[in-house]
Formats: C-alpha cells, structure tokens, sequence
C-alpha cells in the first residue's frame, strides 16, 4: 500500500516516477494532459448528469467511490500539467483568490450566483 502523499510538491515527484517508469513523458504534452483532463472532468459530470440537486449532495457508496475516482484523475493530470508548464498551482490558485475578491466584492454579490459583469 502506497504511503498517504502530504502535498502537491510530494504528488508532483511521485508522478514524476511514475511517468518516467513507464516511459510516458513523450506522451504527457501539455495538450495532450489538457485533452485527458477534459475527459476525466467530463467523466465526474457525467456520474451527477441525471441526480436531482438533493441526491447529488448525499451519495451512495458506488457512487462516492466514483467520484473520488474521477477527482483523483482530475488532480494527476492537473497536477502534470503544470509540471509540464512550471506552473506553481498554489501560487497560481492564491492569485486567482485575490482576483475573485476584487471582481466579487462579498457586499455587492453576497448572495448571488452572477458573473461579475452581471451584478449592478
């Protein structure tokens, strides 16, 4: 049994030589990783596709087990991806958290589910 990994710079090795064991880097570009990713969102959605909203915040086991399935392939290739690009994802996320509180100001949009080009 594989040891618990403890954050992304750990995730990022281990698939590192995971990928190089099997000779898989020439087959890990950026678009092909960002082609796989897509499938593998595609693939969550499609396990809530016809659940009421109720039904997909309580899952059954199978279903769960799924899910988590999905969402660990969802991180790999995420994870890859910015191997590939050195892009620092933790970086990356803090940016993207600051320009969401700038276009989402908590007292103009508390509440609401609007773009920030939607909301007066």
């Amino acid at each position: 049994m594989a040891q618990d990994i403890k954050d992304l710079a750990e995730l990022t090795r281990r698939l590192r030589a995971f990928v190089a064991e099997r000779d898989w880097d020439q087959f890990h570009s950026p678009k092909n990783l960002s082609m796989a990713l897509s499938v593998e969102a595609a693939e969550l959605v499609e396990i809530f596709q016809w659940l009421t909203e109720a039904e997909s915040a309580v899952l059954d086991s199978d279903r769960r087990a799924r899910v988590e399935a999905e969402l660990a392939d969802i991180l790999i290739y995420l994870v890859r991806i910015a191997d590939r690009l050195d892009v620092n994802l933790l970086q990356a996320a803090t940016r993207k958290l600051d320009d969401n509180a700038r276009k989402y100001p908590v007292e103009r949009v508390r509440g609401q589910a609007l773009k920030y080009d939607e909301y007066d």
